[in-house]
């Protein structure tokens, strides 16, 4: 994989040939709407202003017009494009006054007649092919929004940067941060159903915008595609290079955020984040659910007890129970350990596991005796940081369209263990950000937000109870390994989305360089257990992870480094499509 410093040759190197440009410019679509592209101008500097409209007029699909809307407070826009310009597609329309961002938006949306509308800003540019990709995923009818992904141009330098690869659509992970931005285009009718944009969130008035979208659209109507579309210029003014240049922008997104959740109905509260642009959602506790902790244990009498003393001692959220399920331990004080913590806590019950070790089935069996409606799968060998985790991921579990949420896990050093789990990451699956810091916030602060992810680990996963058995709980044929990602896979196949949650954190204390496999008859094990769980969802890893866009590399360990061109060819050619 390659790192962010090498990004601007790596986007040379996979943008486009000359060749390719060509052949679009002659492409025949079926269906080839108009795109109005919307723009607002205020006082824009000459020189950007003429590489914005070059970059649309540069686009190989034709069918667009370019609808400005100017607020300068002077006439030179207007002058430089009527003396510069002579291209009926470009509308022009100079307003009596700066009407702010929302506004001066607005009036560019009047002028516009295209059945899809493009969001662009006036300082910003397009990649040649942007409207030709976005007309390519339009021949599906059904789609009314599409977003893509964008990077950042050194203006003074002309380099570029940054590189915001998104992940398909993650509502979790939206309302963290506006994380589609640019480039968007959606149908005029979507505009028409939920309206334009409104100043009273100016500065986040598109974050405002996506969200309502958010609330009408289903997710056959939304279209990610992975693929830099758009440079977002950085100079000295504009909140790309400088965020603080902005900082109602920000307060006017946790506004937007704040509404938005009131609109349905989902009692929460919103703070702002780690880092400008980010913001943390506590969902409010419906009701006073039991949750279920089930512990399996062998011996190892020192790790449960922190793990038990942790939540008894630490927790804020306080109707729980614990099911320990004792699993052929051979030291004797656990069984004197055992009869202590139950006459210490009533919450706490110890039930015995007579058979061989078999990861799925002995959490199976705990279940049986648990009478919660929230079921939170634990490893003996973790200790809960913060009081509020149970709070936290019940809040996320309780969403009706949520099935199981995962922790933020730490090694003792302070490192990332768990931030959610990565489809096709170093084979079947891996963890993302693995040896993280902890106060590294990761590929665009990821590591610090919440987000849809395709698996949590079960050394921590919080599930509700109807879903667990819904999918027919753990899958007794993996005794060992990838239970738990077949129980997430098996949770979204019913449509249930799987949440990682940062601001549930324990410690995991299991050994950063622990021998997983030792002996023959393990490494047969497992290596059977990689073929069952291939041939049982070969689909999802040949799509590839939808929350882990496909520019990123599959490289183990890692995660969110960029795919070098040669693991592209490689991928294709297994694929059999050529380069």
């Amino acid at each position: 994989p390659l790192s962010y410093d090498e990004y601007h040759e790596w986007f040379n190197t996979m943008a486009p040939t000359s060749k390719v440009l060509e052949s679009q410019k002659k492409y025949h679509f079926e269906f080839a709407p108009k795109i109005s592209l919307i723009v607002a101008t205020y006082n824009t500097d000459p020189s950007f202003l003429k590489a914005m409209i070059d970059s649309v007029i540069n686009q190989t699909y034709s069918n667009w017009e370019l609808c400005i809307a100017d607020g300068s407070s002077n006439n030179q826009v207007e002058e430089y494009i009527r003396s510069h310009y002579d291209d009926q597609r470009i509308k022009f329309k100079r307003l009596h006054s700066n009407l702010g961002i929302a506004g001066n938006m607005n009036a560019a949306l009047e002028l516009c007649t295209g059945e899809y509308i493009a969001f662009f800003d006036h300082d910003d540019l397009l990649t040649p092919d942007a409207l030709f990709e976005n007309v390519k995923v339009l021949q599906n009818k059904n789609v009314k929004f599409v977003y893509s992904d964008e990077d950042k141009l050194i203006s003074e330098i002309g380099i570029y940067k940054d590189p915001r690869f998104k992940p398909d659509f993650n509502l979790t992970l939206l309302r963290t941060q506006n994380y589609i931005c640019h480039f968007l285009v959606v149908s005029k009718s979507l505009i028409s159903r939920i309206g334009a944009f409104k100043s009273e969130y100016d500065g986040a008035q598109d974050y405002d915008f996506v969200l309502r979208a958010s609330e009408v659209l289903k997710p056959k109507e939304i279209y990610h595609i992975p693929k830099i579309l758009y440079h977002w210029r950085m100079h000295q003014a504009s909140t790309a290079a400088n965020p603080e240049s902005k900082l109602y922008a920000f307060t006017a997104g946790k506004r937007a955020l704040e509404d938005h959740l009131m609109r349905l109905r989902l009692q929460a509260t919103v703070e702002m984040g780690k880092s400008l642009g980010i913001y943390n959602v506590h969902y409010e506790i419906v009701g006073n659910p039991l949750v279920s902790i089930i512990i399996p244990n062998k011996d190892h009498i020192d790790d449960l007890d922190r793990a038990i003393e942790s939540i008894q001692e630490k927790s804020s959220y306080r109707n729980f129970e614990m099911i320990i399920v004792e699993n052929n331990s051979t030291d004797e004080s656990a069984f004197d350990y055992y009869k202590e913590i139950e006459n210490k806590y009533p919450n706490v019950k110890v039930v015995y596991w007579k058979d061989e070790f078999n990861y799925s089935a002995i959490n199976n069996f705990g279940f049986e005796f648990s009478k919660g409606d929230y079921i939170l799968l634990l490893n003996n060998d973790t200790e809960m940081i913060e009081p509020n985790s149970l709070k936290s991921m019940l809040g996320y579990c309780q969403l009706d369209e949520v099935g199981a949420v995962g922790a933020k896990l730490l090694y003792p050093d302070d490192t990332i263990q768990h931030a959610g789990v990565i489809m096709g990451l170093g084979g079947i699956a891996n963890h993302a950000f693995v040896n993280l810091n902890r106060e590294n916030g990761g590929y665009f602060n990821m590591a610090f937000t919440a987000s849809e992810v395709s698996a949590v680990t079960a050394a921590c996963m919080m599930i509700k109870r109807s879903v667990f058995e819904e999918v027919g709980k753990l899958d007794t044929d993996f005794k060992v390994a990838f239970n738990d990602i077949d129980l997430c896979m098996k949770i979204r196949k019913k449509n249930y989305s799987i949440i990682f949650d940062p601001h549930a954190l324990f410690y995991h204390f299991e050994s950063k360089s622990r021998g997983l496999e030792d002996t023959p008859e393990k490494i047969e094990r497992f290596n059977g257990e990689i073929e069952r769980f291939e041939t049982k969802w070969k689909d999802i890893l040949k799509n590839g992870d939808p929350y882990y866009n496909p520019n990123f590399s599959l490289r183990y360990p890692g995660g969110y480094y960029l795919k070098s061109p040669d693991e592209f060819y490689a991928n294709r050619k297994e694929q059999g499509g050529d380069h």
